[in-house]
């Protein structure tokens, strides 16, 4: 049995921005001065405009992964094999999908990336 979740049914549509980058191009830790300060300046356009409620860049990652006996396996890097990652993400409150598509589009200008946008779900139903 999985979590089920209610609809909240109310004005404010909550997402998460992802930042999926390449892990040899555009990390944050690889971002020039001239990225930097489009990231910044997005940041407080978000902040101005009230929809900001978390943002952040994410460093290298360790993944963990069960064994048969029982131990736990740690390596570096994602446990998955992709070509693409998380490099970051924003979570906003926006009016509806279509504005956090907008704000999307500046992240993508900012970044020089791509910017995926998801529904956040909220309040998992008791049982």
């Amino acid at each position: 049995m999985g979590i089920r979740y209610k609809t909240i049914r109310n004005p404010v549509c909550r997402n998460i921005l992802l930042l999926v980058t390449s892990p040899t191009t555009s990390t944050a830790s690889k971002a020039g001065e001239a990225m930097a300060r489009e990231i910044h300046a997005l940041n407080k356009e978000m902040m101005a405009a009230g929809v900001r409620k978390f943002a952040c860049g994410l460093g290298s990652a360790k993944s963990l992964r069960g064994q048969t006996d029982g131990g736990v396996l740690i390596t570096d890097g994602p446990y998955l094999e992709t070509k693409e990652h998380i490099g970051g993400f924003w979570i906003l409150e926006c009016a509806d999908m279509d504005e956090a598509v907008a704000w999307a589009r500046k992240g993508v200008a900012a970044t020089r990336g791509k910017v995926e946008v998801r529904e956040i779900f909220f309040n998992p139903a008791a049982d």
